[in-house]
């Protein structure tokens, strides 16, 4: 059979750094859909496999007509362009699967498809592909249970093509053992955090190695920590492993703030090669912790939290949220901008609260009669919000543009690069890539002579980090080039 799996177009986001893509490399976006690539491989063996990632290349009428079964995967972001894709190859008479966050979340929101996989591929799948062989298969196959990942097979990595991409992305782990009221992970994926063995999880890095990957590495667990135990044993693995292969992978991931209180586990993911992990801070703001149910973040105090992960060589990219509850409409927004400045987390992702469906959040406001109707867009930096806010959606949403527009003015931005760098220890395993290298030569060009708003801090943090910290220029350059993008994201709020 013929299957074609499409990847829907994302809109321009604060994490797509499109523009950064753009200007610096010649990768056409951040990650591949690690999702499609998992199913392609349950698959059977004798099926013939095209993907379309649609954010590097073009669904054309050629792929749309090879094909005699058509799988859609998308989130909720994707959500138009996944109705759209939907939509034409409906037009073309195939038969459409679709799956993914977007349509377990709802997909009754969709029309045109044959088939919904609702839930983790690995204990529904085969039932649908057994129902189809008998002429049988249903439209709703829906994921009663938390399916172990023992079975979880490896990528296939042939599906793409490596140089369309700046990261590659790996699963150790689902579920999250908090109960945060906004989140949909815990929905989607449990409490009990489910891992797959160290053993397993070497074989994945050993066959994107073997397939020809050296760079960056994104693991994309929502919380890497979910299970302290198991993920410090895959840990001491993956180091004797990146040892033996002279450290080919830089590693990003997730992770919630308690990392910061455990030396061993910090000390483990230095030694493994992470350089980068987000953290959902959410917010300054005591009570909107205590009413979100941020438990792990309460009674700390999150600037050292933050430094003390610097300190172990691991920059903080942090996830902030306005618009609780709890929020004071007269201090939220500068308080917000103080914390962010004096910690220096340069990568700061803020949001506007939104309702996910089927969250806790999604349950509250829906009784309360403040969930805005329509599909959840999945996307909380667009300047939007689907809930009615306490504090009132005009002043939220202004309150928000001064935020964003304030932490990405190029003063603000390389002032938190310098707050940041203070206290980073880098981790200094692996080379600089001749991939690095072009990046900081056209850095130069493109910032430090180019840009005249911007080439004067440019130079200033080149000179200052190549001149005191060497060890810590790599960092800066990379932070340098990623603020090339989030200075364009932010000028849509201006």
């Amino acid at each position: 059979m013929n299957t074609l799996l499409v990847y829907p177009k994302y809109p321009n986001t604060f994490w797509s750094f499109k523009y950064s893509l753009e200007q610096f490399t010649s990768e056409k976006a951040s990650f591949p859909p690690l999702g499609l690539m998992t199913v392609g491989a349950m698959l059977p063996k004798d099926w013939n496999l095209k993907l379309v990632d649609m954010n590097v290349g073009e669904l054309t009428d050629t792929h749309v007509e090879w094909a005699d079964l058509v799988f859609v995967s998308a989130m909720l972001a994707q959500a138009q362009s996944a109705q759209d894709v939907i939509r034409r190859c409906k037009k073309a008479g195939k038969r459409i699967v679709v799956g993914g966050p977007a349509f377990t979340a709802c997909h009754e929101k969709f029309s045109g498809f044959d088939h919904v996989v609702s839930g983790e591929a690995e204990d529904i799948l085969p039932l649908f592909l057994g129902d189809l062989e008998k002429g049988s298969a249903k439209k709703i196959y829906a994921s009663s249970g938390k399916p172990s990942l023992a079975g979880t097979p490896v990528p296939l990595w042939p599906l793409i093509n490596f140089a369309d991409y700046s990261t590659m992305p790996l699963q150790f782990s689902r579920g999250c053992p908090f109960n945060c009221e906004f989140c949909d992970i815990i929905v989607m994926y449990g409490r009990r955090q489910r891992a797959k063995t160290p053993g397993q999880m070497i074989r994945e890095f050993q066959s994107l190695y073997e397939a020809g990957w050296k760079g960056s590495v994104f693991v994309v667990d929502d919380n890497l920590i979910g299970n302290i135990k198991k993920v410090k044993e895959m840990l001491r693995w993956l180091i004797a492993w990146q040892k033996r292969h002279n450290y080919p992978f830089k590693l990003i991931t997730e992770a919630s703030v308690n990392l910061a209180d455990d030396e061993e586990l910090l000390k483990l993911m230095a030694e493994a090669n992470f350089h980068e992990v987000f953290v959902g801070i959410e917010t300054v703001s005591e009570g909107s912790l205590e009413e979100c149910g941020k438990s792990q973040n309460l009674k700390r105090n999150l600037v050292e939290a933050v430094r003390t992960i610097h300190r172990h060589g691991l920059q903080v990219m942090g996830g902030f949220i306005l618009g609780f509850d709890s929020d004071d409409p007269e201090r939220i927004f500068d308080d917000l901008i103080d914390f962010i400045q004096e910690t220096g987390v340069v990568i700061a992702m803020v949001g506007i609260l939104n309702a996910l469906p089927e969250t806790r959040l999604w349950h509250r406001l829906k009784k309360e009669g403040r969930v805005i109707e329509g599909i959840s867009r999945g996307e909380n930096t667009d300047g939007d919000t689907n809930i009615l806010p306490l504090m009132g959606k005009e002043k939220l949403i202004r309150g928000y543009k001064k935020v964003i527009t304030a932490i990405y003015s190029p003063r603000m931005y390389y002032a938190r690069i310098d707050a940041m760098l203070k206290y980073l220890r880098p981790v200094s395993h692996g080379r600089i890539s001749i991939r690095e290298l072009k990046i900081l030569l056209k850095s130069l060009w493109k910032i430090g002579i180019l840009a005249k708003n911007r080439r004067f801090l440019f130079w200033k943090l080149f000179g200052k980090t190549l001149l005191l910290s060497k060890s810590r220029f790599p960092a800066a350059i990379k932070l340098a080039v990623f603020g090339e993008h989030l200075q364009q994201f932010a000028k849509r709020f201006e």
